[in-house]
């Protein structure tokens, strides 16, 4: 049985809009600094000393801003738009300005996905124009590395995650598509070593745990998909996830993996034991879809916290299984 749920922390807002995109920049000594991206195109940047929004980005043409990171600081911030674009800003010192933009030609929902490859060095994964079509490219140089193109007919890639395993030389990829089918590709080789049909509808969200080998997705349906990768890269389904309601918009595996977080269709994100995938709590508060979730990167673990952006246009932040591990199975 879910133990009774806490009350939020506190809400934020003023976004004014939906907030599909939520991402933390906690540094020490310094205001922990949480970015929201709204369905009007805003990126807000919320100083939680004061629980203000300090800064109000523009740059995606009032499109709905779908995805955020930050690149080596949190002074230089990257965000994807239903402009077709996905755009660097310079924050440091207080500025608030696009210096390089890249076009991905991708009219779907699919986020982005960012790899860290040496200093300065990154891999950014995208949508392509091609409704199947994921590209590669590398950053800040934004030469391209590749283009996948499943050779079966998988639909509109819908959701995909990019990292960098111990035992292969090049980065992989884990992509879901329309048709509800999971595919793990080779980005050296461009080829797909293992598909899995994992949901009866469009897979709308997953993520994965590199060290654990494990990931797990989200649909429609009422019901995750958990699923492992076995010595030979091969996708394997393990037993699903049963919901109370149907849809999932997002979810989230904290960084020590305890712990793993479902942005609910019914207004409620539901906290899971990422072990054996046990139920923890249901956290309500919102009056509408949750859209967006992220784990604070505080580096001491009390200080953790969960942020959730709705459709009602408000961002929940809470303090949760955040003392020890004993009870998160």
């Amino acid at each position: 049985m879910a133990r009774p749920a806490p009350a939020p922390l506190y809400t934020l807002r003023g976004a004014g809009s939906p907030l599909n995109a939520l991402h933390f920049g906690c540094c020490e000594g310094d205001p922990p600094l949480l970015f929201s991206g709204s369905g009007q195109g805003s990126v807000h940047v919320w100083n939680l000393t004061t629980r203000r929004a300090e800064k109000v980005l523009e740059g995606h043409s009032g499109a709905s801003v779908t995805w955020l990171n930050t690149l080596h600081s949190r002074d230089t911030l990257i965000s994807q738009g239903r402009d077709m674009r996905v755009c660097l800003w310079d924050l440091a010192e207080g500025r608030g300005d696009v210096t390089d933009a890249l076009w991905t030609g991708s009219v779907g929902f699919c986020r982005c996905s960012l790899l860290e490859t040496g200093p300065g060095r990154w891999l950014l994964a995208h949508a392509g124009e091609a409704m199947e079509e994921v590209k590669i490219i590398e950053l800040p140089s934004k030469s391209p590395v590749c283009a996948l193109i499943p050779q079966a007919k998988l639909g509109m890639v819908m959701c995909i995650k990019l990292w960098q395993p111990d035992s292969s030389p090049g980065p992989l990829l884990l992509a879901g598509y329309e048709d509800g089918s999971l595919a793990l590709w080779d980005v050296s080789q461009r080829s797909v070593l293992s598909r899995a049909a994992a949901h009866p509808e469009p897979v709308m969200c997953l993520d994965f745990d590199p060290a654990g080998q494990r990931g797990i997705s989200g649909s429609s349906e009422k019901s995750l998909a958990s699923w492992m990768l076995d010595g030979q890269h091969r996708l394997q389904l393990q037993e699903p996830v049963a919901l109370v309601n149907p849809g999932i918009s997002q979810l989230c595996i904290r960084g020590d993996r305890k712990i793993v977080a479902s942005a609910g269709w019914d207004h409620r994100v539901r906290v899971f034991g990422w072990k054996k995938l046990r139920p923890l709590a249901v956290l309500q508060h919102h009056t509408d879809i949750v859209l967006s979730l992220a784990f604070s990167d505080h580096q001491d673990p009390r200080n953790r916290m969960l942020a959730a952006g709705s459709k009602d246009q408000r961002i929940s932040l809470w303090s949760i299984y955040n003392q020890g591990s004993s009870d998160t199975g």
